[in-house]
């Protein structure tokens, strides 16, 4: 067979296959169940640790998770990277994935950026929360990843922004989170 009838897999398909791949592993991972970590689960962990646990399976994952189709794929410290699948029933009456569905994932990448970077006994709420749509989502793009990273990780405040990309490096959103660091509850 010659090129012409059997091409070369472009870089973009062979990311989505990477893609498809890291969440296959991830998902065989994860527990049947979805949930919350018991407190005692969490405690002396830091955030990092705390997001590792769910990343292994050992925490059942978020129940929003299953709802909206997306899962945790990889973290660092000041780091989360999230992966969703569009569908139609993500849609708007326009016929596009909704805003909402964007800013989930988005959020979650933010939010847990910051959990990472926390100390044991340290959590943190959303102060702000921005997202910019900048190009239409549908169910014809098979799997785009939430990426967020720490821009600032202080005792009492912390900043994150992330992007929302395609495998075929194209950019669907952005967005910036302000969060309150703080002691956390017993």
């Amino acid at each position: 067979m010659d090129a012409r009838t059997n091409p070369a897999p472009s870089a973009a398909d062979e990311l989505l296959a990477q893609w498809q791949a890291d969440e296959a592993t991830v998902r065989a991972r994860l527990r049947p169940e979805h949930g919350l970590a018991r407190p005692e689960q969490l405690a002396g962990l830091t955030g990092l640790q705390q997001m590792q646990a769910l990343l292994n399976g050992e925490f059942p994952p978020a129940p929003i998770s299953h709802t909206l189709d997306f899962c945790l794929i990889e973290v660092a410290h000041g780091r989360a990277v999230f992966q969703g699948r569009p569908q139609r029933k993500h849609y708007n009456p326009l016929g596009t994935v909704h805003g909402g569905w964007f800013a989930t994932l988005l959020d979650s990448a933010l939010g847990c950026a910051v959990h990472t970077s926390l100390e044991p006994g340290r959590a943190y709420t959303t102060l702000e929360f921005k997202v910019n749509l900048v190009r239409a989502l549908s169910d014809r793009v098979p799997l785009v990843r939430a990426i967020g990273e720490v821009t600032h990780g202080g005792r009492q405040v912390a900043t994150a922004e992330a992007r929302l990309v395609g495998h075929d490096g194209k950019l669907y959103a952005h967005a910036s989170t302000t969060c309150l660091v703080f002691e956390a509850r017993a």
